[in-house]
């Protein structure tokens, strides 16, 4: 029996037996404490940096299966959107570049996640954010204790954790774009201290593009499926828990955008040229975790963890052009940049580049190139943590102490195939040899310790931590398909500390202020002669806390001494995806507001209201140019994809079993290249989300969601290769069964 026909049973048994059973919101059993970074909303009031934390509460609202949507309530976070569904989004952290989220730390169960976080760190795997149980995000000094990157911050993924009774969950839904999902969850702890968890997401959708003169969907298909063992008996000092996950995606997905002009007529279209994109991907993971408890006051844990990754993006390239002309115009993003523009680009015109993208014949000295983007990775390590309470009568000091060793690998090996566009389809020409788009392995090994204490007297609370990062980096380099014969290698090696420090004041019972400063850190590539990124950060701002009403308002400064620009496919710049350049000196500076209380305004009758702004600011401090990632830069330009105004708004409307809840997020255009020319802007976005619930009774609960509800129609991203939009209005109606 395959995996996937394993799994398909699996499915099946865990839609039958979860009607029998589960209450949501479940007592959590065993290591759940362990898996978080902030654990509840208690330890996040005490935290002394910024940090937030969305529950599971939170997270039902509107029960939205795209990480964007959730996040754009989190301050200081920057989305770059490409798909619209949350796929591979692209996330930054208080200025941070967005693409790939590959300078944000990324965990899943406080373990890293990325498909190699170390070697290759664009996320091209997420987590699927349907199954979570809880969102963490930490920022400033309070990320000292996450790595390898600590400029900007962490988001922590909780998956659902296995409940202390017996207990199931069913929710289904149905939507625009013949859109499906179902979560299913069953899991129960024996007195015994046997507990076990069965759970699986499952999503389809047509998506809510349209491809010219092609059949093909633009949506995806994506089955996620996650195992959990337990034993921690209650009069033990032993604690053991097995985590196993696999997921895996089918989606239409493409690079290709639009030129302005195409994208003013239909912004939902897809150029023919695209429609053969997909990606194909499969993911396992394992954990291991064991926890002793020392004695009452000192605990010591230890995980040991493996995620595979593998990717094959069949996907739009390159645009071919066999003339004596010479020109480095052949990426996509270049043609529809020279459209735009009305540029003549390796001797055809404007106009004879849009006949070929609406589905004219291709010259004879020309191709559409595709290709294989095709990778493996791992990532693997152990990490060890111990909690030690070293309180004493006047003065409480919880001390953690963590090391972590970990190695992660990419193995690329990819190929390029040729196409003519005749009669308005694609007609295959040729390919070239395996290996000839990219044939490497790329590797790291990394150490890193931290110690990290939280000191408490009066109405004090510092604390002091420190981090050690100590990493080899290297890249081989191969002329055959096997990866027999050897072309060249590059190692780099870093090696460095990371000091930071915070503290809290209680002025009264209601109103803290909070302030710190750490030193930031990203990890380069193998690169020999590129640096490491390097920054101060600062912070300090105040938290209010009355009954319902809460408000935090913080103040931030990044000062780099030298940012990375990080390579990726999906940037559109014409570097060798992986690379990373330095930036020189830059400068991101803002301010971050939340505000959230419950109103009430009848007899069980009440208005839940929160509001979070994020103001940033961010320039270049150096003149430089000719870097692959970053083009020619003059000091003042902005950083790319870092909006300077936020804004989201919620409110809703409680009254006995029904509920009616109101998103609104607000995000300033960017600029998407330093330059920041016409054609290298979004354009600001306003979306509305509605939904409307009942608690039918205490197991059964339905409700219908709008998202987009405006049809509000915006060019969000300009890259990989065009304009892009925001998702479609789109409609879906829900069921939750608990038991």
């Amino acid at each position: 029996m395959t995996i996937r026909s394993f799994l398909a049973t699996l499915t099946a048994f865990l839609a039958t037996f979860a009607v029998f059973s589960y209450a949501d919101h479940a007592e959590q059993a065993g290591f759940f404490e362990e898996v978080t970074i902030l654990g509840n909303q208690e330890r996040l009031e005490a935290v002394t940096g910024s940090a937030h934390l969305l529950s599971d509460d939170d997270l039902e609202i509107f029960e939205y299966a795209d990480i964007q949507r959730i996040l754009r309530t989190v301050p200081g976070v920057s989305v770059q959107v490409e798909d619209g569904y949350g796929l591979r989004p692209n996330i930054g952290i208080r200025g941070v570049p967005t693409e790939r989220s590959a300078r944000v730390v990324l965990l899943e169960d406080n373990v890293l996640v990325a498909p190699a976080p170390y070697s290759a760190s664009s996320a091209y795997y997420f987590p699927t954010m349907g199954r979570m149980y809880n969102v963490e995000v930490v920022k400033g000094p309070s990320a000292i204790t996450q790595g390898p990157n600590t400029v900007g911050g962490a988001v922590n993924f909780v998956s659902t954790p296995i409940p202390k009774a017996t207990e199931g969950k069913v929710n289904l839904e149905v939507g625009s774009d013949s859109t499906t999902r179902s979560h299913v969850v069953y899991g129960s702890t024996h007195e015994s201290g046997f507990g076990f968890m069965l759970e699986t997401h499952q999503w389809k959708s047509d998506g809510y593009q349209k491809i010219d003169r092609s059949n093909n969907d633009t949506g995806l298909d994506v089955e996620d499926y996650m195992l959990k063992l337990a034993y921690a008996p209650d009069d033990s000092r032993h604690a053991v828990e097995f985590k196993y996950q696999y997921a895996q995606q089918n989606s239409n997905q493409s690079y290709l955008g639009l030129t302005d002009s195409d994208f003013s007529n239909d912004p939902y279209r897809r150029y023919g040229l695209s429609d053969l994109d997909n990606i194909a991907t499969e993911h396992n993971q394992f954990i291991l975790r064991y926890e002793f408890s020392i004695s009452e006051k000192a605990r010591i844990a230890a995980t040991a963890y493996e995620n595979t990754h593998k990717r094959s993006w069949f996907k739009t390239e390159k645009f071919d052009i066999d003339t004596d002309v010479t020109t480095d115009f052949d990426s996509w993003f270049d043609i529809v940049q020279g459209i735009n523009r009305g540029l003549t680009l390796g001797g055809l015109s404007s106009s004879d580049l849009q006949a070929i993208l609406d589905g004219g014949d291709t010259p004879d000295n020309t191709s559409i190139q595709l290709r294989d983007n095709n990778r493996e990775y791992y990532s693997r390590g152990v990490q060890v943590k111990l909690d030690w309470d070293l309180s004493g009568d006047s003065v409480q000091h919880k001390l953690e102490m963590g090391i972590r060793h970990h190695e992660d690998e990419e193995d690329r090996l990819q190929q390029d195939f040729f196409y003519a566009q005749q009669n308005g389809s694609l007609v295959f020409l040729s390919a070239n040899a395996l290996g000839d788009a990219g044939n490497r392995v790329q590797q790291a090994k990394a150490t890193s310790l931290y110690v990290h204490d939280t000191i408490t007297f009066g109405d004090w609370v510092l604390t002091p931590g420190l981090r050690y990062e100590d990493i080899d980096l290297q890249r081989a380099r191969y002329n055959d398909g096997a990866q027999r014969s050897f072309r060249d290698s590059r190692k780099n090696h870093i090696a460095v500390l990371l000091p930071g420090f915070g503290a809290l004041y209680h002025i009264n019972d209601q109103l803290t202020i909070l302030g710190g400063a750490h030193k930031g850190f990203s990890t380069p590539s193998n690169e020999p002669d590129v640096k490491e990124e390097e920054s101060v950060n600062y912070e300090v701002g105040a938290r209010y806390q009355n009954g319902t009403l809460s408000a935090e308002l913080v103040g931030f400064y990044n000062d780099y001494e030298n940012i990375l620009g990080t390579c990726t496919a999906s940037s559109g710049s014409n570097c060798d995806p992986g690379d990373t350049s330095n930036g020189g000196k830059a400068m991101v500076r803002g301010v971050e507001f939340t505000m959230s209380n419950v109103y009430e305004i009848g007899r069980d009758i009440s208005m839940p209201l929160s509001l979070v702004y994020s103001h940033t600011h961010s320039e270049f401090d150096s003149s430089f140019s000719d870097t692959e990632f970053f083009g020619s830069v003059t000091k003042g330009d902005v950083i790319p994809y870092i909006p300077e105004n936020q804004l989201a708004l919620s409110l809703g409307l409680e009254m006995n079993r029904w509920a009616m809840n109101a998103a609104m997020s607000y995000v300033d255009e960017v600029c998407t290249k330093p330059s920041c020319n016409a054609y290298e802007k979004t354009e600001s976005s306003t979306t509305l989300d509605l939904v409307v619930s009942r608690q039918v009774n205490d197991d059964l609960g339905i409700y219908c969601r709008l998202e987009n509800a405006t049809s509000e129609e915006n060019i969000v991203g300009r890259q990989p290769y065009g304009a892009r939009p925001n998702k479609a209005r789109t409609a879906t109606v829900g069921m939750r069964l608990a038991f």
